[in-house]
């Protein structure tokens, strides 16, 4: 599917760095891991497990979400909202009237938090008990439907429950939306939530990354001693427009999105990666040729390597497929930073494209034989012409988005 003609003119974040982009540019450029420590008073933790995530620390959002409404919101909904009006805000949108809009998100686990309350009132107290206050925000689609009410958005209301591969599926969506006219603007993005149930049930299925041999619990994308992801939580909001429309308004793009595609691999059981390194590199050669059948160039990659063992290793086999010849370009492994899941990933895509320097990963060691790729810097000031943007998901779903400067 091809996206040209849609550009991002807005840009929120709220993550591990604090709310707005400042904060995000300067944690790429120093390149070490934004990781807390989680509470572990619960019990919940085996002894020995991972103790770290990337959470959000305490902020004030009044000025986007006032107390009277975030009250009602559960985190994942509060933190996509305040962010949504924090891209409208960096595009020259404070209002929408008059404008046909689509909201698309992603999530992965949607509002953790109210799902445990409400399971736990029933178990506690019997159904009878049970809070639709609770009910309404833990379904999936609670942050996509609550940023389309609060912003009187009528279009398309979509959300895309695709794991990692979410962030960039809903921006494909997103695109799509503008391009194809079914919307003036598109507000995309992703968001999830890191509670200590959800960290210690991670942990106990060695997804996550843990203390071990002496070395430090941290995230080690691409490497040979990688051994799990760091979990993170945070909200993203990009605004998708066309063009044409962006240049009639005189809005500054930060990236053009020049075209996407998805895939599946059906060797990925319901929980893990498959092997189906050339099922997926085939989907991603054919999107590169017919994005640029003059053979351009991509001048960067911005992967979503994040110390998965069996993620990273797929995600490197699918990228020596597209590449055979061996000449990768740049690769950056923001997820090394920011953690998995929250749209850090997405986040960082578009300031790359936009001209922010990635620092190289602190926590990066040895590099994988097999893989072959080491992580590496991107010089601010000067963005890359062209990016790939990839996302491969547990469970078999994969993204990619193709960026161009402005």
């Amino acid at each position: 599917m091809s996206a040209g003609g849609a550009v991002v003119t807005g840009l929120g974040v709220i993550g591990p760095w604090g709310a707005g982009c400042p904060g995000l540019i300067e944690a790429l450029r120093a390149g070490a891991p934004l990781s807390s420590e989680v509470d572990r008073t619960a019990g919940y933790h085996a002894a020995g497990g991972a103790r770290r995530a990337a959470l959000v620390p305490s902020l004030d959002l009044a000025r986007f979400v006032p107390p009277a409404q975030a009250r009602r919101l559960a985190l994942p909904s509060r933190w996509s909202l305040a962010a949504a009006r924090m891209a409208l805000e960096d595009a020259g949108l404070p209002a929408l009237e008059g404008r046909r809009v689509s909201v698309v998100l992603a999530t992965v686990f949607g509002s953790v938090l109210f799902t445990e309350k409400l399971v736990r009132q029933i178990l506690d107290e019997g159904p009878e008990a049970a809070q639709p206050f609770y009910f309404s925000e833990c379904v999936a689609n609670a942050p996509t439907a609550q940023v389309a009410l609060a912003l009187g958005a009528r279009g398309a209301n979509v959300t895309v429950t695709q794991r990692e591969a979410g962030a960039l599926s809903a921006l494909a969506i997103a695109a799509q939306e503008v391009t194809e006219g079914r919307a003036d603007v598109a507000i995309t993005g992703a968001t999830d939530e890191m509670t200590p149930l959800l960290h210690s049930l991670l942990d106990r299925y060695r997804a996550i990354a843990k203390p071990a041999g002496g070395r430090s619990e941290a995230p080690r994308p691409l490497a040979a001693g990688r051994d799990g992801f760091l979990a993170g939580e945070g909200a993203v909001a990009l605004v998708v427009e066309r063009d044409v429309d962006a240049a009639a308004r005189s809005a500054r793009p930060l990236a053009r999105i020049a075209g996407s595609a998805r895939a599946f691999d059906p060797t990925a059981t319901e929980s893990d990666w498959g092997v189906g390194h050339e099922r997926l590199g085939r989907a991603l050669s054919a999107l590169l040729a017919t994005t640029f059948p003059d053979g351009a160039r991509i001048d960067a990659i911005v992967s979503g390597a994040s110390g998965a063992i069996r993620g990273d290793a797929l995600e490197g086999r699918v990228l020596r497929h597209a590449w055979p010849a061996g000449d990768l370009p740049p690769v950056v492994a923001p997820k090394g930073v920011v953690g998995e899941y929250g749209g850090g990933h997405l986040a960082a895509a578009i300031l790359a494209a936009a001209g922010a320097e990635f620092g190289a990963l602190a926590a990066f060691d040895a590099p994988d034989p097999e893989i072959g790729i080491v992580p590496g810097r991107l010089a601010g000031g000067s963005p890359p012409a062209r990016i790939l943007a990839s996302a491969l998901a547990s469970g078999g779903a994969a993204a990619w988005i193709l960026l161009e400067r402005p």
